[in-house]
């Protein structure tokens, strides 16, 4: 791999054992209530989207925008915090979910379906600044702990596997409007969120960080950083592509909202609840390999999906969903963090994530048009064909890689 060290009177100083503590703790707390937004916007987007759109092949569109949000902001957000810090683009992304409530709040009021759909445009933007949470756990730290740093983070989602879905259940119908309540929970949740983000200590920007580094272009060339961003963003678009049709599916089979909402859950806690162990895997089996099982058993999940229409048929298509990205995104998280310098990392890391989001985006704008057309069937199907192509594509940069690193070194 190609030398990324940092000279020493440019290296960002590093944070004691108390202040790496705290900031985890705070993140991972943080990271609970952001996911429960996200959770709220993949429990509500569809149902709300059938019943105001004015076609049922818009019905996924709000879902569709929320990803488009994540992948229009992520860019933004990483000049906020190269220039000011990531606590501020913390708490600009907070002041996004807060708004994002209250809009979907006023769209269910008045009807507007348009309305909804800028409401989840900012839930987006919130979710994009909450994805850096992983990256600013490992600021700070020695390079051998970053891995589970940043997985530690991560397992806060278990949280929201449990309190979104509920969030759900317990608020949408204490209104004669559908999930009135449920956005306006929401919003307060981000509202709590940006209180404890206030408490978290990070390292400021040098003005190497601000000025320094290799270009992008070479960066990006990197068989890592290839690696990386594919497998990161094919974990993602297929996780989102069928976790954005299942619930609509289900509903389309006759399944009720709660079993829909209980599926999201265990999906979520899925998603999360390997984090407690998956820096472990990966400081001992390396990224490359986790990222692998990763995919396969998303490949798994659409299998199971195609043995039929019954919910528990829905429930572990969701769960293994839910594993195979805690896999594939985290071994590609952990693999970014080996392709940058300190002073390189905020620009690498939101490079990373709009490749990620963008494809995604691309994927969850087709995926309702599929189901409402074509049926579930075909949505699981067509999952394959980018997953075989990522799987055959990894292994042959895994060959090339050491070549690669080989020769750097000579």
């Amino acid at each position: 791999m190609t030398e990324t060290r940092t000279p020493e009177s440019e290296a960002p100083l590093a944070l004691s054992e108390r202040e790496q503590r705290g900031n985890i703790w705070r993140l991972a707390i943080a990271q609970a209530l952001a996911g429960a937004n996200s959770v709220v916007v993949y429990a509500t987007g569809a149902i709300v989207g059938n019943t105001l759109a004015p076609s049922p092949i818009l019905a996924t569109l709000p879902l569709s925008i929320f990803v488009v949000g994540m992948a229009l902001c992520i860019l933004p957000a990483g000049v906020i915090a190269g220039r000011y810090g990531r606590r501020a683009a913390f708490l600009a992304g907070a002041g996004a979910g807060v708004l994002a409530g209250l809009l979907a709040m006023y769209a269910s009021f008045v009807g507007s379906f348009w309305i909804f759909c800028l409401s989840t445009f900012f839930g987006g933007a919130y979710a994009a600044v909450v994805l850096s949470f992983r990256f600013a756990a490992a600021d700070g730290v020695a390079p051998s702990r970053k891995a589970q740093a940043l997985s530690m983070v991560m397992a806060g989602g278990v949280a929201a596997g449990v309190v979104g879905p509920q969030l759900v259940n317990w608020t949408m119908n204490l209104s004669p409007h559908l999930f009135v309540m449920t956005f306006f929970a929401q919003a307060a949740v981000a509202a709590v969120s940006a209180f404890i983000l206030f408490g978290v200590r990070l390292p400021k920007p040098t003005l190497a960080e601000k000025t320094g580094g290799r270009p992008l272009g070479i960066i990006a060339r990197q068989p890592r950083f290839i690696a990386a961003a594919t497998c990161g963003a094919i974990s993602y678009t297929l996780m989102n592509f069928l976790m954005t049709a299942a619930p609509l599916a289900m509903h389309m089979h006759g399944h009720s909202t709660e079993s829909s909402n209980l599926g999201l859950q265990w999906h979520v806690i899925a998603m999360f609840a390997p984090s407690f162990f998956t820096g472990k895997l990966i400081a001992r089996f390396g990224a490359e390999r986790v990222m692998l099982v990763g995919l396969l058993l998303i490949g798994l999940s659409a299998a199971v999906g195609l043995g039929g229409i019954e919910v528990a048929h829905f429930w572990w298509t969701l769960i293994l969903l839910g594993l195979g990205w805690n896999f594939g995104f985290l071994g590609a998280s952990a693999l970014v963090l080996e392709c940058h310098s300190d002073t390189e990392k905020t620009r690498v890391q939101s490079l990373n994530d709009f490749i990620v989001f963008g494809l995604m985006a691309l994927g969850s704008f087709v995926s309702g048009g599929i189901l409402s057309v074509y049926g579930w069937n075909t949505v699981l199907w067509v999952s394959f064909p980018p997953l075989a192509i990522t799987v055959i594509a990894l292994a042959v940069l895994q060959f090339r890689a050491p070549a690669a690193n080989a020769s750097v070194e000579q």
